[in-house]
């Protein structure tokens, strides 16, 4: 039998008894006593709780908790995790690689049932992301080990707007995928505070020697969004916007990301929702305009000035052209 086989026997004979010895595993297989202590040896170094007991009455047993958990997937199981490793590698996954050989293990120990089943379901499931640059995979890979082991980061960064990349340390606290693109969430010791960074701006990344405490509990996802979304604490600074159209546009722009977070109330034609003025400023125009002549703004006026704006200067960059 193969060595797979023979690590899996030895791992069925570990379950149903409460303690067997090397040389009755051995007997049972019919393989020798140093090949079942090299076998004991490589289960354990994939994380199997083998207990080792030694003297007269000794011999190998399994962790209580372990002998209850069941040693295969079932196909639901299967099909699950077939699916998300298709979300994580199309999202640049940094690890993708081993992601790959864990589903193709997965599917070489299951029996021909299983692996059409499995095989059926990811024929008609896909994915379509924004591509990553390979170039990117290196500097996650760095970033996650980073933030497992609270290692202290050198990174050239340079900031959107920016003439020049910016050298700083950052503490790496998390890492969040966002719309396409990947962020680690890092306490900055330029700026000394926590700050969100591109991870397609960092230019180089080097591992120093220093480690730092992440704070309790802390969350880089929402850290994350709470630089995205209203604080809703700060009601009384947030500023109406009351929008008029189509029930398609309106449906479409509820389950936006920013304004489905925004919004106080929905009618047949009407939608309100409440922002930070800032926002009407910045990203918030930017994130109407596609909608054209299928919305109108109702109010506030600040920000029908601000898409009008917009406007007349895209069509004035046009104009020039076609002119030319």
């Amino acid at each position: 039998m193969s060595k797979m086989v023979n690590m899996l026997s030895i791992l069925w004979l570990l379950k149903s008894k409460k303690q067997v010895t090397a040389k009755e595993l051995a007997e049972q297989l019919e393989i020798s006593i140093r090949t079942v202590y090299r076998y004991i040896d490589a289960l354990c170094a994939s994380g199997v709780p083998i207990i080792s007991d030694a003297g007269h009455n000794g011999g190998y047993s399994l962790l209580n908790e372990f002998t209850k958990v069941p040693l295969f997937f079932n196909l639901d199981e299967q099909k699950a995790l077939v699916h998300a490793a298709k979300f994580a590698i199309d999202a640049g996954y940094p690890f993708s690689e081993t992601l790959d050989e864990a589903i193709a293990k997965l599917k070489m120990y299951t029996n021909e049932e299983q692996l059409n089943h499995i095989n059926s379901h990811l024929r008609g499931f896909e994915v379509i992301h924004p591509t990553v640059e390979p170039s990117l995979k290196s500097i996650l890979q760095e970033l996650e080990i980073a933030v497992a082991d609270s290692f202290r980061l050198f990174i050239v960064y340079h900031k959107e707007g920016a003439n020049e990349p910016q050298a700083r340390h950052i503490d790496p606290y998390g890492l969040v995928y966002w719309k396409g693109k990947w962020y680690t969430v890092a306490y900055c010791h330029l700026r000394e505070e926590i700050r969100s960074f591109r991870i397609d701006r960092i230019q180089s990344l080097t591992k120093t020697d220093k480690s730092f405490d992440r704070p309790l509990e802390f969350s880089a996802r929402s850290f994350f969004l709470k630089d995205l979304l209203p604080d809703a604490s700060q009601h009384e600074k947030l500023i109406s916007v009351r929008i008029e159209g189509n029930a398609h546009a309106l449906d479409d722009l509820c389950q936006h990301w920013l304004f489905n977070h925004a919004l106080i109330e929905r009618k047949n034609n009407q939608v309100h929702f409440k922002v930070e003025k800032e926002s009407i400023h910045s990203f918030v125009p930017y994130f109407l305009l596609p909608y054209g002549k299928s919305i109108t703004i109702l109010e506030p006026a600040l920000l029908q000035d601000k898409l009008a704006t917009i406007s007349l200067e895209l069509y004035k960059h046009y104009q020039k052209t076609s002119l030319h």
